[in-house]
């Protein structure tokens, strides 16, 4: 049994759906953290902080986000987050191998494209997500979990759900979770940034070589998302799976 296991785990290694998965969670990525990140960089030599540069930064994500999820879903399922991807695995929706492969992606994608921000700049500094002077780490701790749910929430709602598929939701979902990340940076960029993606957050930590309190954009949307998922999968999908017909 345990060699029958380790060589289907084997198999699904070298699976070349697997790589093909995987680089398409790279590209995705690495489309989406070129706009979200380069956007901050372009607001900050147009125009002063203000309104008009939240909402710059926030139309940028969504746009970004929703264009990575499209491109890759076909493939990969689109989810250009970890975060996203920690809450497929919990839920049993996504091998732990898979798993793996899509945060190694992820995460290189991220880096490579703050490397290119880097370059195509002019070695200006690719900016670090940081916590605004008044806000205190349990607060935005709390901020990210709370935005990464609403995101993976979104996310399990348009397309995980079989009913989504059955009423046309499905055809929407990059828009919907593009709109939700957009929100969601409208709320918290002033306060953390706005992250809601551990890879987003770690490319420009490395490049630029800042990690104070980095762990809060990998535990905020880690546990965040994988509450999401959870509860998504356990109230709304298992339940209604076990149930023959449902009252109109």
């Amino acid at each position: 049994m345990a060699l029958a296991s380790k060589i289907r785990r084997t198999q699904d290694a070298t699976h070349r759906d697997n790589w093909r998965a995987a680089l398409s969670e790279f590209i995705s990525t690495l489309i989406f953290v070129f706009a979200a990140s380069g956007s901050t960089i372009a607001v900050k030599n147009l125009t002063d902080d203000g309104p008009t540069a939240l909402v710059t930064v926030a139309v940028a994500n969504a746009f970004a986000f929703f264009v990575a999820v499209s491109v890759s879903t076909n493939v990969s399922g689109g989810h250009v987050n970890p975060a996203v991807s920690f809450a497929a695995f919990i839920c049993g929706n996504l091998t732990w191998l898979r798993c793996i492969f899509f945060w190694i992606a992820q995460i290189l994608g991220s880096v490579i494209a703050c490397l290119l921000l880097k370059f195509t700049s002019g070695g200006q500094r690719i900016p670090v997500f940081e916590l605004s002077s008044d806000m205190k780490v349990e607060n935005a701790l709390v901020l990210e979990m709370v935005m990464t749910f609403g995101l993976v929430y979104a996310v399990y709602a348009t397309t995980v759900d079989p009913r989504s598929r059955r009423n046309g939701l499905g055809a929407i979902a990059p828009l919907v979770i593009g709109l939700v990340v957009g929100a969601n940076n409208l709320v918290g960029s002033p306060f953390d940034g706005a992250s809601m993606n551990p890879a987003l957050s770690f490319g420009p930590a490395l490049v630029g070589w800042s990690w104070e309190n980095h762990w809060v954009y990998w535990v905020g949307p880690l546990v965040g998302g994988g509450i999401a998922g959870f509860l998504y999968e356990l109230v709304f999908v298992s339940y209604d799976r076990q149930v023959p017909q449902r009252l109109p």
